[in-house]
Parts: structure tokens; C-alpha cells; sequence
């Protein structure tokens, strides 16, 4: 029965009886138009760093758009980390605490002149 009770200790031990972690990386294509922005929800199954990075951005490489790690509740991205001067290959990193839902945003910051193409990569564990 030792052990059943945290009652009258001053320090808790997380033991980790999974298997190690291993980041995983989601490819995501998608269009942001001007004034638009686009959303893209993932799961971390578990707490550690999460990054988001536009790998590509056509047909014009040079665009500034904004980039944005933040938390998913099925509604609005609610942006945690942004980047509004975010080019090509430009990286967002944030910390997930725990297990849960995210999101990546990519948006206008009013220098689109017309639709952009872009690929984020996602990764996280």
C-alpha cells in the first residue's frame, strides 16, 4: 500500500513508463490568400518542443508572411508564439507542456499582393 497516497510529501515523482520519445514531423500544403490565413491543427501526444517551419512559399519566394504556434480548441487558433516578419525557412519554436491539441498558422500581415502557396513542416512529439 506504500505509495498509494501523495498525502504529507513534499515532492511527487513522474515515472515514465513509455517508450522513449520520438518526434514526429507533418508536412501541411494549404493557400493564403490576401488578408487571409490559414490554420492547421495537430496533437502532441506528448509534452516537448514543437516547431513550425515554412519550407516553401511560391510563387514568390521573397513574401513576408506571419507564422504562429498557439493551442487548438476547435475554434480560433489561439495564437501563443507568432512571428510577423516570417519568410521562407523561417522557424517558430515553442514548448508543449503536456498531451494536447496545437495549431500553425500562416497569415497575411498585409504584404501579400496575391495568393501564396506555402508547406509547413510541424514537428513535435
Amino acid at each position: 500500500a506504500s505509495g498509494a497516497s501523495a498525502c504529507g510529501s513534499d515532492q511527487i515523482t513522474p515515472i515514465d513508463t513509455g517508450p522513449s520519445a520520438v518526434s514526429v514531423t507533418e508536412t501541411f500544403s494549404d493557400t493564403v490568400t490576401v488578408n487571409g490565413a490559414r490554420t492547421t491543427p495537430f496533437t502532441a501526444n506528448r509534452g516537448g518542443n514543437v516547431t513550425a517551419k515554412i519550407t516553401t512559399l511560391s510563387p514568390d519566394e521573397p513574401v513576408i508572411v506571419g507564422l504562429c504556434l498557439g493551442t487548438w480548441n476547435g475554434g480560433p487558433c489561439q495564437i501563443i508564439i507568432a512571428n510577423d516578419n516570417a519568410a521562407l525557412n523561417t522557424t517558430v519554436v515553442g514548448t508543449a507542456q503536456a498531451t494536447g491539441q496545437f495549431c500553425a498558422r500562416v497569415y497575411d500581415v498585409g504584404k501579400l499582393t496575391a495568393a501564396s502557396d506555402f508547406t509547413l513542416e510541424i514537428t513535435h512529439f
